[in-house]
């Protein structure tokens, strides 16, 4: 079985494309959009969001035949601080904090209690 193929592996790759697209609906607007009426932006977002479900559905499912619904989640949550510390600080030219550091370090607690045997 090649690497790709692996449903963590997979399910993990697919998350982080679809948190990349729906990050940018979230807040890219903030920047792209800022002159904009908010319905613009929101129907804007709506469309960019479109592919982020094309993405995340599939892998759910995927990762729900491996995984349990918690450890599903957790998995989203670490990879979405993943897509959102460098889109802040890249994209927006937010602060690089150290509260980034800090939550990432809490969210390594949560993986461990969530996946321990």
């Amino acid at each position: 079985m090649n690497l790709i193929s692996h449903p963590l592996l997979l399910t993990a790759l697919m998350l982080a494309v679809s948190n990349l697209f729906m990050t940018f609906a979230w807040y890219g607007h903030l920047k792209n959009f800022a002159t904009s009426p908010w319905y613009v932006a929101a129907l804007v977002s709506w469309g960019i969001a479109l592919f982020e479900y094309l993405l995340q559905v599939p892998a759910n499912r995927i990762g729900y035949s491996v995984m349990d619904l918690g450890q599903l989640k957790i998995m989203q949550e670490v990879i979405t601080l993943l897509v959102f510390v460098p889109f802040a600080v890249l994209y927006m030219h937010q602060p690089l904090k150290w509260d980034y550091l800090y939550a990432a370090l809490c969210m390594m607690g949560a993986v461990y209690f969530i996946f321990r045997a």
